[in-house]
């Protein structure tokens, strides 16, 4: 696991920009689960990449503040806008099967 923590975290920092508000990596099976602290008036951006094989599932509560989406462990970074709202609750859970690591961190711009 510790491979694939250092591939995840070297996928985001090439595609990292702006100030860093949150970053962290977890194993799938336990996933993602944060409430960013976040301004408003600010635009955010959320960079996701899965290391393993099947898929993670991306939510926000509420919805409006970015855009459901299923994210395969396949090394693609995936970015998602933010909207702000108060508070902004992020959940990445992986699908029956799945595994690996998956590396996530939220800048401002």
């Amino acid at each position: 696991m510790e491979k694939l923590t250092e591939q995840a975290q070297a996928a985001l920092a090439a595609v990292h920009s702006g100030k860093m508000v949150e970053a962290g990596v977890e194993r799938v099976h336990d996933g993602i689960h944060t409430e960013p602290t976040l301004s408003e008036g600010r635009t955010y951006r959320l960079d996701l990449v899965c290391f393993g094989s099947g898929s993670v599932q991306l939510t926000f509560v509420p919805a409006s503040a970015g855009t459901e989406a299923r994210v395969p462990c396949d090394q693609s970074v995936v970015q998602q806008r933010i909207t702000w709202h108060k508070p902004v609750h992020i959940d990445v859970d992986g699908a029956k099967g799945s595994a690996g690591m998956i590396a996530w961190q939220i800048d401002a711009s």
